[in-house]
């Protein structure tokens, strides 16, 4: 084994790397705030009484859950561009792992609204709220306090999940300056590696934030 690593210029480089990291982070939480948005209306429409409604949503369910999230990107970048939708690297990625986030949180959705008794709407009903104001006043926040950690770990999965962005040309996130900085020197161990324990804080930090905040919600 002759390879001699070579930190110093891994180092160097950090700065750059951190900044490719706000860009991961940016991907993974507006991901995350249109998955949930999406993963919403998809698990109100799976308990739909319209056939139509219960069918679109099955479909994006059984797509996101079953398909790699790898292929997701590549129809968000290079299908539609087949079709004349052509999105920058950028917004495929996005629209990627919003696509999968939506899927997988759907499900989750579908079993928190489960968990929030029927009774609670009907009282907030006979209070004189509207079927939607009660949904949304009553019924979601009991939701999102069943799902919160499952939402924590579909947090961390969109982080590791912007990796791949560079198989689409985005260079700008995490891995794609790591990539350039690899390319430029061939240094693939030491770049790399400090990129994989930038990941891993980064997870953390989520997961510690989470605990945080849930002792904070959740504490009575």
């Amino acid at each position: 084994m002759n390879y001699t690593f070579h930190w110093l210029p891994a180092f160097r480089a950090l700065p750059d790397m951190l900044w490719g990291a706000l860009v991961t982070l940016e991907v993974a939480v507006l991901s995350m705030l249109l998955g949930v948005f999406f993963a919403v209306l998809l698990a109100v429409a799976s308990g739909s009484n319209y056939r139509v409604l219960r069918g679109a949503a099955a479909s994006w369910i059984e797509l996101a859950r079953n398909t790699p999230a790898l292929f997701q990107i590549y129809m968000a970048y290079f299908g539609l561009g087949s079709l004349g939708i052509h999105l920058d690297s950028f917004p495929a990625l996005l629209a990627g792992i919003t696509f999968n986030n939506a899927g997988y949180l759907a499900e989750t959705f579908r079993g928190g609204l489960r968990a929030v008794p029927p009774t609670q709407l009907r009282a907030a009903r006979s209070l004189g709220m509207g079927q939607i104001q009660a949904f949304r006043l009553i019924v979601l926040p009991q939701m999102f306090r069943v799902v919160f950690y499952p939402l924590t770990n579909q947090m961390v999965w969109a982080i590791l999940m912007t990796s791949l962005g560079v198989i689409v040309g985005l260079n700008n996130d995490l891995t794609g300056v790591t990539q350039e900085l690899n390319v430029r020197s061939f240094r693939t161990f030491e770049y790399f590696a400090l990129a994989a324990v930038i990941y891993y804080l980064l997870a953390k930090l989520v997961t510690l934030s989470a605990r945080l905040l849930a002792w904070r919600l959740f504490r009575y």
